[in-house]
């Protein structure tokens, strides 16, 4: 257990530097664009999207290597790349130079985010999972928040590219923590379900696991439902500090700390309760992490679409909280289900394909969206896009818990 713990928090840390670093761009926005670097607003929405075209082509990679070789190894490698990476942006002359820097902290990134859940699984057990996941999740929340707040009060006092090299120095640290960390037998904590044979070349055992994958119509539906969910979130993220500096009048420090305050106030706290809620409601239902999901985003649409377009700041405020909280929720018990549809032995396969997915459907096209409607019409306008795909997360995910119920049984013993 105390390895365990170890290793949670390790994998925790990461992801909280890692979410950092992702939405450090979206502070510096403003900056960027006045910067002698010649970007208009679709150039900066690509930035997110560049290192979310490489960070999804390659994680299927990661994926597939994370399933038979040494976790904690390939883990550090890729902690070592992105913090790298981070560091070169910082250097940037030009759009291109910025765009090949952000990308390439996609390599990084997918060694650990594909692997590090399939390695926190055989870590717990499967009903401890959901609480599990949302303490590792909680970490996006709070990083990304420090993104918007270091990205911020490093801007204003020392420059944009100095924010950069802030958040890459981190992760050298951390790279070599992930070597201390242990690589449990696949599969240990589950009564039911083994890893994948060993036979035949990994190439054709890869092929042959996300074969398998994509006629699971339960965790089909499932990460769908997570690509509309992650256009909505990655919209925001991105896109937020400058829609209050333009449209709301703010100063672009206050700008982006104040949003940084209410993704880390309603992220701590809705991952936390939608982990131990989904927990507590699995006991009864198997279905019980993907109607969580579904319900708190069905909630949050409305409260999205009346603080984007309110024109009191109370009441942009209010229903802000209100909506972050509800869409933090479904953090834990979402990523809990995608776990317990599969396998032992391919999940972090299956973690790979989704990450695949719902990046390439979700925000790697939602920022460049939103920046080149802006262009064309305003970031007022824009941003509407996204209580849209909230109503379309909330209803394919309700779609998948039906399917799951239809379903003729779990691979996992947890049943849910």
């Amino acid at each position: 257990m105390r390895s365990a713990v170890f290793g949670l928090s390790v994998l925790s840390f990461i992801n909280l530097f890692s979410y950092l670093d992702r939405y450090l761009v979206s502070a510096l926005i403003e900056s960027l664009k006045h910067a002698n670097l010649g970007l208009s607003d679709a150039d900066l929405g690509s930035l997110m999207s560049g290192f979310l075209v490489v960070y999804t082509l390659t994680a299927p990679v990661f994926g597939a290597l994370g399933d038979r070789r040494s976790r904690p190894k390939l883990i550090a490698i890729g902690v070592a790349c992105w913090s790298f990476a981070t560091a070169l942006s910082g250097f940037a002359v030009g759009y291109w130079s910025l765009l090949a820097a952000r990308a390439s902290v996609g390599v990084g990134e997918a060694a650990y985010v594909t692997i590090a859940p399939s390695l926190l699984s055989d870590y717990f057990p499967a009903k401890q999972r959901a609480r599990v996941m949302a303490i590792f999740f909680c970490a996006i929340p709070v990083g990304s928040a420090l993104g918007y707040v270091v990205g911020g009060l490093v801007d204003k006092h020392y420059g944009w590219r100095a924010a950069f090299f802030v958040a890459g120095v981190p992760g050298v640290l951390l790279a070599a923590l992930c070597l201390l960390l242990r690589d449990p037998p696949r599969g240990g904590q589950d009564s039911t379900g083994s890893a994948l044979p060993k036979t035949g070349s990994a190439g054709r055992a890869a092929w042959s696991a996300y074969g398998r994958l994509v006629h699971n119509k339960p965790y089909v539906l499932t990460v769908l439902g997570y690509a509309a969910y992650t256009f909505a979130v990655g919209g925001l993220a991105v896109w937020m500090p400058a829609f209050l500096e333009r449209s709301r009048g703010m100063p672009r420090s206050e700008a982006t700390v104040s949003f940084g305050a209410i993704v880390v106030v309603t992220g701590f706290l809705g991952t936390f309760i939608g982990g131990w809620l989904g927990d507590y409601c699995a006991k009864y239902s198997r279905q019980a992490y993907l109607w969580i999901s579904a319900i708190a985003t069905a909630l949050a649409a409305p409260l999205v679409w009346i603080s984007l377009t309110a024109q009191s700041h109370t009441v942009y405020l209010v229903f802000m909280v209100a909506a972050q909280l509800c869409l933090f929720l479904s953090t834990g018990p979402i990523n809990a289900a995608i776990i317990n549809l599969v396998g032992a032995g391919e999940r972090a396969t299956a973690i790979a394909l989704g990450v695949f997915t719902i990046h390439l459907l979700g925000d790697a096209l939602s920022p460049p969206l939103i920046g080149a409607l802006s262009d064309a019409f305003s970031l007022a306008e824009a941003v509407k896009i996204v209580p849209v795909a909230v109503v379309l997360s909330a209803a394919v995910w309700a779609f998948a818990a039906r399917a799951q119920a239809r379903s003729a049984g779990s691979p996992s013993a947890a049943g849910v």
